[in-house]
C-alpha cells in the first residue's frame, strides 16, 4: 500500500524545484544572448566573439546539460571551448586576429578623431584585453 503525498507537501516540493527551474531558464536565455551576440561578433569587430562563445558555454553548462554538450560537440565552436575549459589555451591564431582587430578598431577611432579621453579609455582598456590575450598559453 503506498501513501499519497499531502497537497502541502506537493507544494513545498513544488516550491523547492520552482526555483532551480527558473535559474535554469535564466541560464540557457543568457547563453543563447551570449552566443547570438558572438556569431554577430563573427561579422562585427566590434563584438568579440571568443569571450562571447565561451560565456554562452559556461551559461549552459550551468543552465541545460544538453545545450553544453551540443556546443561542445559544434565543429566551430567546440575544440576551443575544450581548449579553453581544459588548460585556459587560446590558440596563436586567435591571439594574433584579436589583437590585429583591437589595433586596427584603435586606429579607425583616431582617424575619427575622436575626444582624447574615448581613445585613452580605449587604448588601456585594449591593452589590458591584449595583455590577458597574450598571456594565455597556446593550444
Amino acid at each position: 500500500m503506498s501513501v499519497q503525498p499531502t497537497s502541502s507537501a506537493k507544494a513545498e516540493r513544488a516550491q523547492n524545484v520552482s526555483p532551480r527551474r527558473h535559474l535554469r531558464l535564466v541560464w540557457v536565455i543568457c547563453g543563447m544572448i551570449s552566443l547570438g551576440l558572438g556569431i554577430v561578433g563573427i561579422f562585427q569587430p566590434v563584438l568579440p566573439t571568443t569571450p562571447l562563445v565561451l560565456l554562452a558555454a559556461f551559461c549552459f553548462g550551468k543552465g541545460s546539460p544538453r545545450l553544453h554538450a551540443w556546443i561542445l560537440a559544434h565543429p566551430r565552436f567546440g575544440p576551443a571551448i575544450q581548449d579553453w575549459e581544459n588548460t585556459g589555451a587560446v590558440p596563436k591564431r586567435v591571439k594574433l586576429y584579436a589583437c590585429a582587430v583591437m589595433a586596427a578598431t584603435f586606429f579607425v577611432c583616431v582617424l575619427l578623431k575622436l575626444d582624447w579621453r574615448i581613445l585613452v579609455t580605449q587604448g588601456v582598456l585594449m591593452g589590458i584585453g591584449a595583455t590577458y590575450v597574450l598571456t594565455r598559453p597556446d593550444r
